[in-house]
């Protein structure tokens, strides 16, 4: 797969906690995973943790210092996720996989963005 140019979308304010600690692919694979949960953030996670297992140790615990900033409810943030691999290049289709949803939708919030680029 060739890289693309585009970057990479700004963060939402919900998104952005995660944002900061992750980086942009772990933060994806954060979401992927735990997006539309509840989820416990240990203050000092173990190694069995579901969260150790995506991010790994030290992000892990730099997410409990910042766990005040969390929302309760691990954010889905399916536009900003379509925005973001879509600058990682995937296809229309295979970000609507990745989000369970449909083409129609994933089209939708491009050209939305697409617009909304346009207007400024």
């Amino acid at each position: 797969m060739i890289p693309p140019d585009l970057p990479h979308p700004k963060p939402t304010a919900q998104v952005e906690p995660y944002y900061e600690i992750l980086g942009l692919d772990d933060t994806l694979r954060f979401l992927e995973a735990f997006g539309g949960t509840e989820i416990y953030i240990a203050a000092n996670p173990g190694t069995r943790s579901s969260i150790v297992a995506v991010v790994g140790y030290h992000k892990a615990k730099a997410l409990t210092e910042i766990s005040h900033r969390l929302q309760l409810r691990v954010p889905l943030a399916k536009k900003w996720r379509t925005l973001a691999y879509k600058s990682q290049g995937l296809s229309t289709v295979q970000i609507a996989r990745k989000l369970c949803v449909t083409d129609v939708a994933v089209r939708n919030w491009l050209r939305a963005d697409a617009n909304k680029a346009a207007a400024r």
